[in-house]
């Protein structure tokens, strides 16, 4: 079924407090998305941001994102002011986020509603429906603000080993503490429930995104180390990232634990199973990053310097995915399938049944090589993109390619008098047999670089970009739905 959406992460929405939230700004991109004539929206990872303010470094794989929650609507149920909220430093930029700012300043409204929050019933079910995975994180949490936030591998021996005295002293010494951070997930969960069903009610649908790995500095394998390629000191044996390739002559080491099959698959996946069922109530429809792990996936010992010296190791395959069928029946997964891609990660994503991913810029090079992500190969059961978060706009993209790339472009896509490439590309996926078009807002409103969301294998300055009211036009609007209704990809055209 043809269809279209936009990626569009939640921080980059505009708001009076530094950041994009789940308030009053998210509805109001709800309804654009409407008059645009979209179905889709598409986020970043929502979970609590850790290393460099990377959505996919985050403290827990289960847990929120507390910057994103709504001061507005804690003012509305009497636990701010308005001049708590008006009287804080959200920074100055409204095109950026300032995460040290933001941070500090939601962190310190959060807590002051915390002082007036009295629990409830709702809120006694959602810490018990939770606590498979609340009680740790929210322990976590409250140890790792104690030890002034560093990593749970440099914490004292006894907590870092998860010994009982140690686990029990600590929950006795910190309960109130403890007490805030679950609060704090129990507000996240509350708002994101009414946008996601604001969302659903407007006939928009929400595309999540998880990462294939966990953070090292994460509850999931300090509660879980069993779960992961650990030595007998709770200590990483090898870590995740990519060999050297054309982009990288030295691969990306990410650091991530990697996971621990053969025991994983003894009790099931069931960790996997509860992750990907979490994901379901999240979101309509789940983006899984690096796919292709689950068939090779590239080890590296610890330690190292870059990813140079790992290894291809066999990955679950069709195994965890025929568990997931039968546990949760038939999930809706993208499958983000790019890379260097061997014959059996297509073969696995055959038998998975899930569809890829096809990137428009990916689609030139000074080869003028026929490839994959160029449109007339697109299948119909794939998801299609001008770019994602990790690529150049496509401004950006058309700038920066060389000049033989930029030909290839022009031959290929033949823009229109005076049409912008950015535009040209997104009618040209429009038009293709894909059978889900995302473009990013930044390709829609026409940005430069100055827009990028992410550099990979960089560190700073990354995840900052913000859309302005004035973005949103209804002359945007009309433009997308009118080529969302001549390709279509609308339900009135289906």
């Amino acid at each position: 079924m043809r269809s279209c959406g936009v990626l569009m992460h939640i921080t980059s929405l505009p708001s009076p407090y530094g950041i994009g939230t789940f308030g009053r700004e998210a509805e109001k991109f709800v309804d654009w998305l409407v008059s645009a004539g979209q179905e889709y929206w598409q986020v970043l990872p929502i979970g609590p941001t850790g290393y460099g303010d990377s959505p996919y470094q985050s403290f827990s794989t289960f847990a929120g994102n507390p910057l994103l929650i709504d001061p507005d609507r804690l003012v509305k149920s009497g636990l701010l002011t308005a001049q708590d909220c008006t009287g804080s430093d959200h920074g100055t930029d409204p095109s950026f986020v300032d995460y040290e700012k933001v941070t500090r300043t939601k962190m310190a409204l959060l807590r002051k509603a915390y002082s007036k929050f009295t629990g409830g019933a709702e809120y006694d079910s959602f810490v018990s429906a939770e606590s498979g995975w609340l009680d740790d994180y929210a322990l976590f949490m409250a140890i790792k603000e104690e030890n002034d936030l560093v990593s749970w591998l440099d914490w004292g021996e006894d907590l870092r080993l998860r010994k009982p005295e140690a686990l029990e002293a600590a929950e006795k010494r910190l309960g109130k503490e403890t007490g805030f951070w679950k609060f704090v997930q129990f507000t996240f969960y509350a708002q994101w429930k009414t946008l996601k069903s604001y969302a659903n009610k407007r006939g928009i649908k929400i595309i999540g995104d998880i990462p294939i790995y966990v953070s090292p500095d994460s509850s999931d394998i300090w509660a879980n180390t069993g779960f992961y390629e650990t030595d007998g000191d709770k200590r990483m044996k090898r870590v995740a990232g990519v060999p050297p390739d054309y982009f990288s002559a030295t691969g990306q080491l990410w650091g991530n634990p990697l996971y621990d099959w053969d025991v994983m698959k003894k009790d099931g996946f069931a960790w996997w199973i509860k992750r990907i069922e979490k994901a379901t109530e999240l979101y309509d429809i789940v983006r899984i990053d690096h796919f292709r792990a689950f068939d090779t996936y590239w080890a590296i010992p610890a330690g190292e310097q870059t990813a140079v010296n790992g290894k291809w190791e066999q990955g679950p395959g069709m195994d965890l995915w025929n568990a997931v069928k039968e546990k949760l029946g038939d999930v809706p997964i993208i499958a983000e399938d790019l890379g260097d891609i061997f014959d059996s990660v297509k073969e696995l994503l055959k038998a998975s049944g899930f569809p890829g991913m096809r990137v428009l810029q990916f689609g030139f090079n000074p080869q003028s090589d026929d490839n994959d992500h160029l449109p007339h190969r697109y299948p119909v059961n794939s998801v299609c993109y001008t770019g994602t978060h990790d690529n150049s706009t496509a401004l950006g993209w058309f700038n920066g390619a060389d000049s033989a790339s930029q030909a290839m472009c022009r031959r290929y896509l033949k823009p229109r008098l005076f049409e912008k490439i950015n535009r040209t590309m997104i009618r040209e996926l429009y038009k293709s047999a894909c059978g889900l078009a995302i473009v990013p807002m930044q390709d829609i409103i026409g940005l430069d670089d100055r827009a990028r969301m992410n550099i990979p294998s960089t560190l700073g300055g990354n995840w900052k970009w913000r859309a302005q009211q004035k973005h949103f036009s209804e002359k945007s609007a009309a433009y997308m739905k009118d080529l969302a209704e001549t390709y279509y990809r609308t339900a009135e055209k289906k």
